[in-house]
């Protein structure tokens, strides 16, 4: 195209002459040695740039590929226009973190993915320019809050992860007094505890959890609901409850071996490997040992790539699929490979060998093939007979998923319904079979996106504001 092409100077079509260009990330060989972020920002030159590329669609696809519906093409104009102070405005009017959720989103499998441009060039970088207004916008205080005027009503919300920030931060806005309840000595729930530092600095949620406590939201630290405190002192306390758990029981791995000394499931190695504050009793020693990580979800990359940067000499992902159907993110996927992880596809393990000592000295596995597609269009592996072979290991971290805590024998929390794999029943509302009492993100639905738990949260919050407004006095 030329300038003297007359849809040259239209901005509709600047897709076609300015190439999509992701955000600069820093080099494996660097990163390897450290926890840090691994993607950079653009500059205001390069944010313009990519944010001028979405066409404005009138019926923008990539809102309804985003689970918060976030208004993504007007912002992105105001982007383009350098107004970035009024897109990061409009960005938080419909995430209530959208400087954590531009980080660990999977925007190739939401928004990007359903940009209009895919297939015909590079989708708009949406996630990175949601990071960058963001960012913008919190170092230069735009972002700062203020407690709203006290409407009457305290809520209890159970859990600091980002469905209970989400939940919290919406009822604030209106004048709710809210307290969160973390069975944790540091908030942030699955933002903390899962997710490497490396993918979302725990500064970026210690910044959050400020601007919460700058609405007037209280925080009771290492207060376990249900064994510290009971549903019914919460529900005499409070106006209304919400429940916003986590899943983080292990899904078992169960083959022979499986208790040998060495095994791991995923969550404690993250938090072994990942946080500093880690007391030295709990950390895992990874240094120059053989690593296997079994599954093929981010979790199981997280964990490749938290053994590499804890030293390991190898580590290597075993999985019982192959790439096509792997669940994990692809450019989580690419990262790890940079990173020097190896992956082993349509590879199950059936048992563990051990030493004389109890470690862990081996994976058998055998070859598997895929056969028809199971009830989510996956197709099911099974064994190939005589393919039996050894992977010799150091370290073996069980990274196959998590299911929701069972509530504590005993507990009143034990009156709330919940559905036939143990996670709690919510209706449309978010309500749970005790009126009063609401649940979302990974509790009610199971292991998630984070984006998924914010939603949660925020229909919860809107549903908790109706239900105390029509509630006889």
């Amino acid at each position: 195209m030329t300038p003297g092409h007359a849809s040259y100077w239209d901005p509709k079509y600047a897709w076609s002459f300015i190439r999509g260009a992701a955000p600069p990330k820093r080099t494996p060989q660097e990163r390897i040695k450290d926890f840090q972020e691994i993607y950079l920002s653009y500059d205001e030159r390069a944010v313009r740039e990519q944010a001028s590329r979405c066409i404005q669609c009138p019926e923008p696809a990539c809102v309804q590929g985003c689970p918060l519906n976030n208004r993504i093409p007007e912002w992105l104009a105001l982007a383009a226009a350098g107004d970035f102070l009024g897109a990061a405005e409009i960005s938080r009017s419909t995430s209530n973190m959208p400087e954590i959720c531009s980080r660990v989103c999977p925007q190739e499998r939401l928004c990007e993915g359903a940009c209009i441009l895919t297939g015909r060039t590079d989708p708009v970088s949406i996630g990175a320019v949601e990071r960058f207004i963001n960012e913008y916008a919190l170092i230069r205080g735009a972002a700062t809050v203020a407690p709203a005027p006290p409407n009457g009503f305290g809520v209890a919300v159970v859990g600091s992860g980002p469905g209970g920030i989400a939940c919290a931060d919406e009822l604030a806005k209106q004048g709710f007094a809210v307290t969160i309840f973390e069975s944790h000595s540091v908030p942030g729930g699955l933002l903390v505890n899962g997710l490497p530092a490396f993918k979302l600095d725990k500064a970026v949620v210690a910044r959050r959890i400020e601007l919460l406590k700058g609405r007037g939201v209280d925080f009771q630290l290492g207060v376990r609901v249900g064994w510290d405190v009971s549903l019914r002192a919460l529900q005499e306390q409070f106006d209304a409850v919400f429940l916003a758990c986590g899943a983080q029981q292990a899904k078992p791995l169960d083959v022979p071996g499986a208790d040998l000394g060495g095994v791991i499931q995923a969550l404690p190695f993250l938090i072994g490997t990942n946080l500093q504050s880690t007391p030295a009793d709990l950390r895992f020693d990874v240094e120059g040992k053989r690593v296997a990580v079994l599954g093929g979800g981010d979790t199981a990359m997280d964990c490749l790539r938290s053994a590499l940067r804890s030293g390991a000499r190898e580590g290597v992902c075993l999985y019982r699929r192959d790439l096509a159907n792997m669940p994990g993110s692809r450019k989580e996927y690419a990262n790890a490979l940079e990173e020097g992880a190896r992956f082993q596809f349509l590879t199950s393990p059936v048992a563990l060998d051990g030493t004389a000592t109890g470690q862990i000295a081996r994976v058998r596995c055998v070859r598997m093939e895929l056969g028809a597609p199971d009830a989510q269009g996956r197709r099911s592996p099974r064994p190939i007979a005589g393919s039996e072979f050894a992977v010799p290991v150091d370290l073996v971290v069980v990274a196959y998923g998590f299911d929701p805590v069972p509530f504590p024998p005993g507990s009143d929390l034990r009156q709330v319904a919940v559905n036939s794999w143990g996670a709690i029943a919510v209706d449309a509302d978010q309500m749970t079979s005790v009126a009063g009492v609401f649940a979302g993100g990974d509790s009610a639905r199971g292991p998630s996106l984070v984006v998924h738990a914010v939603r949660d949260g925020r229909r919860a919050a809107a549903a908790i504001k109706r239900y105390l407004e029509v509630r006889p006095a």
